[in-house]
Order: C-alpha cells, then structure tokens, then sequence
C-alpha cells in the first residue's frame, strides 16, 4: 500500500498562486493614508520589508512618484512551502495642487512606513475675510 503524503500547498491552491503570480509582472501600487491636518498634508505609505535605501521620492512640477524596491530574501538550500511576500517594484504617483510648499516637503520612515509631510504655502491657508459696509466700499473707491 502506497501511503500519500499531504501536501496543503499543491493542487488547486498552487495553480492560483502561480497564476496570480504571474498576473503581477509590473510595479504594485502602494496602499496609502492620506489627510490634511492644519496646514499639512500627510501621507502614510506602507512598505514592509522594504529597504529604506530603495526608496525614491521625486517631484517633477507637481507629480509626485514614490518608487521602492523589495529584494528577495536569500536563503540556500531551503524548500519554500509558501512565498507570499514576493520581491518587488512598488509604486505611486500623485499629482500636488498649486497650494504645496514642494521646496518644505519632508519624508520619515519608521516601521515599514514612509511618511511625508506636505506643508501648504502661506497663500493657500484658509483665513477670515472681513465684511464692511458700503461705506468702506465707497471711501475705498474714492
């Protein structure tokens, strides 16, 4: 009698993985959080496993390109039962609205998260505008 081994990770389950594998042949976008708190944006990107050295910002006008890179981990003569932290191109693009300070714009990463502070310029912050009478208007105009 023939005893079979089982195996969690053949059949069906490994057919799907290697197809949705294979559907992912380019970059994959990052997933982000972004909010305006006072007079700043914020943005949080996750990148977990990625080396903080791999990640490019740049800012050509008002686009925005986050760029990062997750190396495959190296392990010699070891047997992968799953890979599902698979190695990488990352990336996302944002286009900045003309209110943006581009030349404050600041980046952090800590935990696997790249954070950026956007700050707004000084035109584009709300302020209270004051209503006069027609009076003012008429001295004004005079």
């Amino acid at each position: 009698m023939n005893s079979m081994t089982f195996d969690p990770f053949s059949g069906l389950d490994r057919l799907a993985q290697d197809l949705t594998t294979q559907l992912r042949t380019g970059p994959r976008t990052v997933p982000v959080d972004l909010f305006k708190e006072g007079d700043r944006y914020v943005l949080s990107a996750d990148l977990p496993g990625v080396d903080p050295g791999s990640i490019d910002i740049d800012l050509d006008g008002h686009l925005l390109t986050i760029r990062a890179e997750r190396t495959a981990a190296i392990h010699e003569g070891a047997q992968w039962l799953t890979r599902e932290r698979r190695p990488g191109s990352y990336v996302r693009q944002f286009t900045l609205g003309e209110g943006v300070d581009t030349e404050r714009i600041s980046a952090a990463y800590d935990n696997g998260v790249l954070s950026l502070v956007i700050p707004l310029v000084e035109r584009a912050k709300p302020r209270k505008i004051q209503i006069g009478s027609s009076e003012d208007q008429a001295s004004i105009s005079a």
